[in-house]
């Protein structure tokens, strides 16, 4: 299966006892139209009450499981598997704060689809979801190293997340104000205070920043989307060439050598 940017509407759930990551990842899906995310639970109690009540049609597509704070490996496989119960066509995506190795086997045990560090995925926790359709068990580079002894079938043959795709031609002061105007969502004017700079300065920035990212990107987006939108996609987006990932997937080679 192949996926694109408009053929994707993926309700997620997502539960995460960490207040804080629960609303930064609400946050970044928000900007991405493959995903809609129906629900926020901070406790195990919060996700099972809003499944119980709620109409098949409205339950998630996606769950974004913390597995961190679940009863270890244990609690973890059986809160998976009891999802997949209640839950017709669901995707468990277990994420998680540590690269706890029998974690990471539980969850691929259960049938998740994959383990994901928070600290790997950050803000591209959508394109992760989307990634995660067509692949057995997508993990991050840091849940590879951590489980590079471990030789479980799903964990062994894992596909790694690739990272971020670089654009060269950003400058540190063009990158800042996309990082303000576009990640972090905000006004011109608070970004341009935020940098010490005049809001004409700024907005020179950004326009040229878009110039820079559209000319690297030969993706078509809908045409509704803003500038602002095609941004965030295209800084968030997965690199082509993926030196990182490469070396990765050797060192798990030769690691059973």
């Amino acid at each position: 299966m192949t996926t694109g940017i408009t053929d994707i509407n993926l309700k997620v759930l997502i539960m995460d006892t960490d207040f804080y990551a629960l609303h930064a990842a609400n946050s970044f899906l928000a900007w991405d139209r493959r995903t809609r995310v129906t629900n926020l639970s901070e406790s195990l109690e919060e996700m099972w009450d809003y499944i119980s009540h709620n109409p098949l049609a409205e339950l998630p597509d996606i769950i974004l499981l913390e597995a961190d704070h679940l009863g270890g490996p244990t609690g973890l496989k059986n809160t998976v598997q009891s999802l997949y119960k209640r839950v017709e066509g669901v995707r468990v995506i277990c994420i998680g704060q540590e690269a706890d190795p029998d974690l990471v086997e539980a969850a691929a045990e259960a049938g998740a689809s994959g383990f994901l560090l928070k600290q790997d995925v950050r803000l591209q926790i959508a394109w992760a979801i989307v990634y995660t359709l067509d692949h057995d068990y997508t993990i991050t580079t840091g849940i590879a190293r951590a489980c590079a002894g471990r030789f479980h079938h799903r964990i062994f043959h894992a596909s790694v997340l690739p990272g971020m795709r670089k654009f060269p031609e950003l400058t540190r002061r063009i990158h800042q104000a996309l990082k303000l105007a576009v990640l972090d969502g905000l006004p011109a004017h608070l970004a341009a205070d935020e940098m010490g700079i005049s809001l004409h300065t700024i907005r020179g920035y950004i326009k040229e920043g878009y110039r820079i990212l559209e000319a690297h990107d030969e993706t078509e987006y809908p045409v509704d989307m803003t500038p602002q939108e095609r941004a965030f996609m295209r800084l968030t987006a997965f690199s082509e060439n993926n030196e990182e990932l490469d070396n990765m997937q050797n060192y798990q080679r030769e690691s059973v050598e």
